[in-house]
């Protein structure tokens, strides 16, 4: 068993950058002789957990999902993770949505999925005011997001029909890349302003975690490691002042749905709200157990385990 450290956000980011990540392509041959299934430990904690369960990081123990449920109902801002190709975790975030929004209406929700400049065209679909060609057209889904949209639109279904509050959390893709090649400095004045006013580059945890995934993963086209913490700030940043003014008047709840690198250890972005805003906030990594691995119970509150 190994301790697993994953960087789901990076690969996003470098493709969001257009960064050129190589990657074997090739399927394993299956193996000739039976496998193990794959298990996950709490560090500290002999207790084994298999796909499907969902844990409690600090007891260490599995719960049922009425359970979870109670716990982030109780909470004012939950943060629900994804691997954003994983089919089974936007299932799993519409169930969760399903009965979180039921019971608790005016509520809102907040997507990484698209820029805070394509809220016109997300508020024009959720009227129904366009079709959902015209809404991938306008909100520019292919550019700025790429990921397939049937992947997403029960998601969309959903709180259209709950009528819920949708907001656009993400940095503009043009504008991020600008900052990982030639820094915040590099950028003109109506480019700044499409980025959080406060940046703050002094977390020196999240500083390793992200310079452990560039030096791993980083292939020839970017070099400067301290324009590529930028970008990763302020991407987050930008994320966490739009969720913090969502928040401000105090709305019954709000739910995140965000790759899980920028809810894991929370310095991502739920630190980033509250350090504009205070509220009690809830992490939910949906994990992927592609191997026996070993999870660190400061990455989340929670942690439901899916097939890889």
């Amino acid at each position: 068993m190994k301790n697993q450290k994953h960087f789901p956000f990076f690969f996003f980011l470098a493709g969001f950058l257009g960064l050129a990540v190589t990657g074997c392509t090739q399927k394993a041959h299956p193996p000739i002789h039976p496998v193990a299934p794959a298990t996950a430990k709490i560090k500290g904690s002999p207790a084994e957990f298999r796909p499907g369960r969902i844990i409690d990081l600090a007891s260490g123990q599995a719960i049922a999902f009425s359970d979870l449920i109670n716990r982030l109902q109780a909470k004012d801002l939950v943060f629900i993770g994804e691997v954003h190709d994983h089919a089974e975790h936007h299932l799993i975030q519409v169930q969760i949505l399903q009965r979180l929004l039921n019971d608790r209406p005016r509520s809102a929700v907040g997507i990484e999925f698209l820029p805070h400049t394509a809220q016109p065209a997300v508020d024009r679909y959720l009227d129904r005011e366009i079709t959902e060609s015209a809404f991938l057209e306008q909100a520019g889904w292919k550019d700025n997001w790429g990921f397939p949209f049937h992947l997403y639109r029960p998601i969309f279904h959903l709180i259209r029909e709950q009528g819920q509050a949708l907001s656009a959390l993400n940095a503009p893709h043009e504008v991020v890349r600008k900052v990982a090649r030639k820094g915040l400095s590099g950028l003109k004045a109506k480019e700044r302003r499409l980025l959080a006013k406060s940046i703050n580059l002094d977390n020196e945890q999240h500083r390793a975690y992200v310079r452990e995934a560039f030096e791993n993963q980083a292939h020839g086209q970017l070099k400067n490691f301290g324009y590529f913490y930028q970008a990763q700030c302020a991407w987050e940043e930008t994320m966490a002042e739009i969720i913090a003014a969502c928040r401000q008047p105090q709305a019954a709840k709000m739910v995140v749905l965000s790759g899980n690198g920028h809810i894991i250890y929370k310095f991502g972005i739920p630190d980033r709200v509250q350090r504009r805003v205070e509220t009690d906030l809830a992490t939910l990594l949906l994990k992927p157990l592609n191997d026996s691995l070993i999870i660190d119970p400061k990455e989340a509150d929670f942690v439901w385990l899916t097939g890889n």
